[in-house]
């Protein structure tokens, strides 16, 4: 068994794919007295390991707010020998030995078992990663949708958990444009809720608006990892361009001078869905993972 973590009992590492509509959580992270998505996986996990402390945490590749819902979350977990040892031992039926699964397979089947009476969240999979995987560290990108129904769009009622009702027509081209002059490593503070410590140095690799067959309008915004409220602000400001209420030209500036402003509104979180993780190739997830903990620092523009 490996330790990835360096802690002091071997452990083995597991990736989990995971699935949830955020609508009755109140986000990712595990808090005190509240529905998350971390504290009901977390909670599962020590049920089903009661015999086996200490029960795993989770680290997950980005923490979401409440309301926004995911399709392609990751997240690690390790588990101790013991642990590993109670989850692959063999389970007999009618006199006949079953076939042992693989680590990944159980935990899969025994998650997914109980999280049966909330079909709000659902384990896609799981694996052993290779050595050096980290769900938060080793990440190279995270892609986010934020989807979108103007006056000029159908409004379904079957989307609409996951889709945000504006009342007036946007422009599209203008909406678009203005996301292109926003990419690129910048300080985003403009557009970020601060955190104590916390930088605010990001890679935005892409953002670009478009309307499906519908007439929705779907951003897609792609970074090496996103502060907090980025997404919805940026979508909002490309959102107050669209509307004829601030300048394309003006993001730019805001950027720039990297304090908040009312000049354009954050948008809700139902609109807004985790897509994919990024991961380099397996030889380089240490080391990205290593540079990733380092502080970003900004060079001279």
């Amino acid at each position: 068994m490996s330790n990835p973590a360096g802690d002091e009992l071997p452990t083995t590492r597991i990736r989990l794919d995971i699935a949830y509509d955020g609508t009755d959580f109140s986000g990712w992270a595990r808090q005190p007295g509240e529905r998350t998505v971390q504290g009901q996986i977390e909670a599962v996990l020590a049920t089903i390991l009661r015999r086996h402390p200490p029960y795993p945490t989770l680290v997950v590749a980005g923490r979401t707010d409440a309301g926004v819902h995911a399709v392609g979350q990751v997240a690690h977990l390790d588990l101790t020998d013991d642990q590993c040892r109670a989850l692959l031992r063999r389970r007999h039926g009618k006199g006949k030995p079953k076939p042992v699964p693989t680590l990944a397979d159980e935990i899969v089947h025994r998650l997914r078992g109980i999280l049966n009476s909330q079909p709000d969240i659902m384990i896609l999979g799981a694996s052993v990663p290779p050595p050096g995987f980290d769900s938060r560290f080793s990440a190279i990108w995270r892609r986010y949708e934020y989807r979108l129904a103007d006056s000029s769009a159908l409004h379904d009622p079957l989307q609409r958990v996951r889709t945000t009702w504006h009342h007036a027509s946007l422009d599209l081209e203008s909406m678009d444009a203005a996301a292109a002059t926003l990419v690129g490593l910048h300080d985003f503070a403009a557009y970020c809720k601060r955190r104590p410590g916390a930088t605010t140095i990001r890679t935005l690799q892409d953002f670009r608006w478009r309307r499906d067959g519908d007439g929705l309008l779907i951003a897609s915004l792609k970074a090496d990892a996103f502060c907090h409220s980025m997404v919805r602000a940026l979508v909002g400001a490309t959102v107050a361009v669209g509307e004829g209420k601030l300048a394309g030209s003006r993001l730019v500036d805001l950027r720039i001078d990297r304090a908040r402003t009312s000049e354009f509104a954050v948008m809700p979180a139902r609109g807004l869905t985790l897509i994919q993780v990024g991961y380099p190739a397996d030889a380089e997830l240490a080391l990205r993972a290593a540079e990733t903990r380092a502080r970003r620092e900004l060079p001279e523009e």
